[in-house]
């Protein structure tokens, strides 16, 4: 249970990273992008990835078990929170072109996100 725990606050956490706060108009960062996160802490999970969705700026997650909300600004800084059952996280960054990068805090965890457009 505590593996699985694990593996599930990491998704969460993936997919926070790429919504975004500021305005939702940015459409050169739609489609779909998959989304690698890693702990500071072995102990929170390490070397998740997950599949997310932007449309017209919004994030979504491709994923029924990861509830993901956040925007991409047009200059590609996002803001995004992610969360599962009572986990929640969130994360912090920017996308540029067909990859991204940032980092994310959870209530017990941090790390940082690499993401790719697939």
């Amino acid at each position: 249970m505590r593996y699985l725990c694990k593996g599930i606050f990491a998704a969460i956490w993936a997919v926070a990273l790429l919504c975004g706060p500021a305005n939702a108009a940015s459409t050169s960062f739609d489609g779909a992008w998959n989304v690698r996160i890693s702990s500071s802490s072995e102990t929170c999970g390490n070397g998740a990835t997950v599949a997310i969705g932007i449309n017209n700026g919004q994030i979504a997650s491709s994923s029924a078990a990861v509830s993901a909300s956040g925007r991409v600004a047009d200059a590609g800084s996002i803001n995004v929170t992610l969360s599962t059952g009572i986990k929640r996280a969130v994360g912090f960054g920017r996308l540029s072109g067909t990859s991204g990068s940032g980092t994310w805090r959870g209530a017990l965890c941090t790390g940082t996100w690499t993401a790719q457009r697939m």
